[in-house]
């Protein structure tokens, strides 16, 4: 993987972004030269065009980030990604023609729009089945020799087993003697040279997967290992990358205190979070204010009650303020105290179901991102009660609030609404892996991928 922005991009991906990108431009220039012929005009030189034909590669990209196209179930199902790439494309043709609209004689050339769209749509097509020839011979994923064979080095068997696993586990040293709970493990005995075995596979990085690390860690073997240039990592560290969230089994204070991470620079940061959540939120209020009254309205007529719901939620370093959303349930509903929503929660109303599905429920919570309690971009604010509950509970817990609560988060787009202490654990590791590694790129990933969450509603409840 490649870190950029201190977030993890598989090569893979990389690869076939930068494709698809030198795809998209090339596209868009036969599509101009194929209307400029066909009206009988010169298509002029390259320089002429080239901001128009990067701006074209720009927008389509952008809103094939924000669907999942390069997710992982896009890299491994071809109808899977031509059903993303089509609402994508769609997407980018809203938004040119947009563009087009709101400055006029920028030479967005709408007439060879829908030309640039085909071509682009078929290359990318082809894109997809080459490189997926490729990514079937697991030609990127990295070779991994793992130091262990309990139980941390099976959960990572498991991990190499998933489809679209970045690594394939090439061995297993078991350092102690005892029963390996991996079969394939080999003993660290029967190892005359760990260097020349780690080369002889031709391992790229190996892992530390201990039980227990105390007078178990061969210091000498792993030094002559990361000269060789092979890439030693730790257990933690390591799931942290491929999971893209924290393992609270394995979490401990040294790790989060040695451990890269909730960097000093982020204080420049928050400086540039803040004036893109006033400057986004102003606006947005104006756009949508229409959309928030006329629902508004009919929750109203739909249900007694007020029209919006007011709660106490915990925000930053813990503090408390009150959050606004449109009612989506019945008055009566915490009439026997708070507690998550269920799927089919009989407390929802019919309309509270249409706007909890669409987000519409979201919209007001903007007021609440330009007063500053809330960001567009966090962990999802709980009630006093659950913060409570889950602290006594869940370890580390405490940790989330340092970082202001948002809209929309990477636990939001990566994990199910949560219903149980179990699914508050799982966002609680997404939610350490955003407070230890926020950048405003890893935002902005997480805004462009909340329209894919919306598209395709798999958790909202």
């Amino acid at each position: 993987m490649i870190r950029l922005f201190k977030h993890y991009i598989p090569h893979a991906v990389l690869l076939l972004g930068l494709l698809d990108f030198v795809l998209l431009l090339i596209a868009a220039d036969v599509a101009w030269q194929l209307r400029s012929a066909q009206i009988g005009t010169e298509a002029g030189p390259l320089r002429a065009r080239a901001l128009a034909l990067i701006g074209f590669a720009v927008t389509t990209q952008t809103a094939m980030i924000a669907v999942g196209v390069y997710g992982a179930e896009a890299l491994r199902s071809m109808r899977f990604a031509c059903a993303r790439l089509l609402v994508a494309v769609s997407l980018a043709i809203l938004a040119l023609a947009l563009i087009d609209f709101l400055l006029p004689g920028s030479t967005y050339w709408r007439s060879i729009l829908l030309y640039a769209m085909v071509l682009a749509t078929i290359a990318l097509v082809l894109n997809r089945l080459i490189v997926g020839g490729i990514l079937g011979t697991h030609a990127f994923r990295r070779r991994v020799l793992v130091l262990g064979a309990g139980h941390r080095a099976e959960r990572l068997q498991q991990l190499a087993a998933r489809e679209g696993s970045g690594f394939a586990v090439v061995g297993y040293i078991n350092m102690a003697e005892t029963t390996p709970q991996v079969a394939q493990a080999v003993n660290r005995s029967a190892i005359g040279d760990l260097s020349a075995y780690v080369a002889n596979l031709g391992a790229t990085e190996v892992v530390l997967a201990l039980e227990e690390r105390r007078n178990a860690l061969p210091l000498k073997d792993l030094l002559r290992v990361k000269t060789a240039g092979v890439h030693v990592n730790e257990f933690s560290s390591f799931l942290e990358r491929e999971t893209g969230r924290v393992d609270l089994d394995t979490l401990n204070p040294s790790w989060l205190i040695f451990s890269d991470g909730f960097s000093s620079g982020r204080a420049i940061s928050s400086v540039a979070k803040r004036i893109f959540d006033i400057l986004a939120s102003g606006l947005l209020l104006l756009l949508t204010f229409p959309l928030i009254a006329l629902f508004a309205l009919i929750v109203k007529l739909d249900s007694e009650g007020p029209a919006f719901f007011r709660q106490t939620r915990v925000g930053l370093y813990g503090q408390k303020f009150e959050l606004v959303k449109l009612r989506s349930m019945r008055t009566d509903a915490e009439k026997d105290g708070v507690k998550w929503a269920e799927k089919k929660d009989p407390r929802i109303t019919r309309v509270g179901g249409l706007i909890r599905k669409l987000r519409i429920d979201e919209l007001p919570q903007v007021w609440t991102v330009l007063t500053g309690h809330m960001s567009f971009v966090g962990p999802r604010p709980e009630v006093p009660k659950f913060v409570a509950d889950l602290e006594q509970e869940l370890p580390y817990f405490a940790e989330r609030h340092m970082v202001k609560p948002g809209i929309t988060g990477w636990a939001q787009i990566n994990y199910p609404y949560g219903a149980s202490i179990e699914d508050a654990r799982q966002k609680l590791e997404y939610d350490l892996y955003y407070a230890k590694n926020y950048t405003p790129f890893l935002d902005l990933l997480i805004m462009l991928q909340t329209l894919r969450v919306i598209l395709w509603p798999e958790g909202a409840r």
